[in-house]
């Protein structure tokens, strides 16, 4: 008599890029976040205890997909073996292109994810991670153009220069959701002009003028 072996389910690997993946497709296609942690798990046959493994919540979960964003950037960008020996204005060149291309790929979701209102960006909380990572990316540029005996200087560049990149870069960023032209042209433009700015600002030391750019932007609610 022949013997028959029992078929076996091959159960999927979970990891924080599946879960990640199931919650921004969930979003994308009900147009609308799951009610509880209990009923996504369920929907995608992920074990709550998996879940809570990675992600503390859905708040939790939220702020890592924007930290996706960033190291996907930064990982692109530092394949190109020429990256060390750009110029810092470069070097923001190719972060916020790299950037908006990664967000352009997840467009509705970023829209989403910040709910546009009349108040301008909202949800920044999402954000705090992100926020983060950006300014050591920023401070690490400042210290690496520093020339010896500048640390006096270093100590007022860095928190200032890093923040006021912060709020430019939410200017960029509301004004691509905003950006309706061709291949988001416009907002190519202006990360050229912006990064211009910047930089030009770090080299003649008169940071306190890149704050003029938070009149296009609304304060960040935590």
């Amino acid at each position: 008599m022949a013997t028959t072996k029992k078929a076996t389910i091959k159960k999927e690997m979970i990891d924080d890029n599946k879960i990640i993946y199931h919650f921004m497709n969930e979003v994308l296609e009900t147009n609308q976040e799951p009610k509880n942690v209990y009923v996504f798990c369920k929907n995608h046959n992920i074990s709550e205890a998996d879940f809570y493994s990675f992600f503390g919540s859905f708040d939790a979960l939220k702020q890592e997909i924007w930290v996706k964003f960033f190291e996907n950037a930064i990982n692109t960008i530092e394949k190109d073996v020429a990256y060390e020996g750009y110029l810092d204005k470069d070097k923001l060149l190719s972060l916020y292109f790299t950037l908006f291309e990664i967000m352009t790929l997840n467009r509705t979701y970023v829209k989403f994810s910040l709910h546009e209102n009349k108040e301008g960006l909202k949800n920044l909380k999402y954000l705090k991670k992100f926020r983060i990572q950006f300014k050591e990316f920023i401070i690490g540029i400042i210290r690496q153009s520093a020339t010896s005996g500048s640390e006096k200087f270093l100590k007022v560049s860095e928190p200032v220069f890093s923040e006021g990149a912060w709020i430019q870069f939410l200017f960029l960023l509301k004004f691509w959701i905003d950006d309706t032209s061709r291949s988001f042209e416009k907002t190519d433009v202006l990360i050229e002009k912006s990064v211009n700015t910047v930089v030009g600002l770090l080299e003649t030391k008169h940071l306190e003028n890149l704050f003029d750019l938070g009149k296009f932007l609304w304060k960040e609610k935590n």
